[in-house]
């Protein structure tokens, strides 16, 4: 398929729900393995589903699609930060699949979060992306995204336990 046929295919935004479960966690192996990162898919689908149905939802997430067909995703999750002492919306992810990309795909899915974000009253929203991944970076400077100077860590609790280090055991005063 060349991409002025691809152009023409009318594609859909839509809030994703619990039936969309199977379709994210598809989209989430290969948008892991588009990022070079590990993904494990077991149980993934029960621990989607709960977050989705939950009242209030724990994951706000759109799945972009062409005839029924998912090629893309956008979600993200309410969060609150003591420095600006405000709310924020987190993007978690935002993909679209190598054959749809740069048709605007990415665009209207960025377009629904930030609709998405100004109804709820999100001053702002904040995300990552891999520092080799320039295409990404292009395409947030298009939409008027600043990139921040801060590096994102992780620790997994699980392989921490028994560690000897400061971060093995709470800390006490004296």
């Amino acid at each position: 398929m060349t991409a002025g046929i691809r152009q023409q295919l009318p594609w859909t935004v839509r809030r994703a729900g619990p039936v969309d479960v199977d379709t994210l966690v598809a989209l989430c192996a290969e948008h892991a393995r588009y990022e070079r990162a590990a993904y494990d898919p077991n149980g993934k689908a029960a621990r989607l589903e709960r977050v989705l149905s939950g009242e209030p939802s724990r994951l706000t997430a759109w799945v972009a699609e062409v005839d029924g067909t998912a090629i893309g995703y956008v979600a993200a999750t309410s969060e609150f930060s003591t420095w600006s002492a405000g709310d924020f919306l987190h993007m978690d992810c935002l993909f679209v699949r190598e054959g749809y990309r740069g048709l605007g795909v990415g665009a209207a899915l960025m377009a629904t979060l930030v609709a998405f974000a100004r109804e709820r009253g999100y001053a702002e929203v904040q995300w990552q992306t891999p520092d080799w991944n320039t295409e990404a970076e292009r395409f947030y400077r298009r939409e008027g995204a600043l990139a921040q100077g801060k590096l994102r860590f992780s620790l997994a609790i699980a392989a921490s336990e028994g560690r000897d280090g400061s971060f093995s055991a709470p800390a006490s005063s004296p």
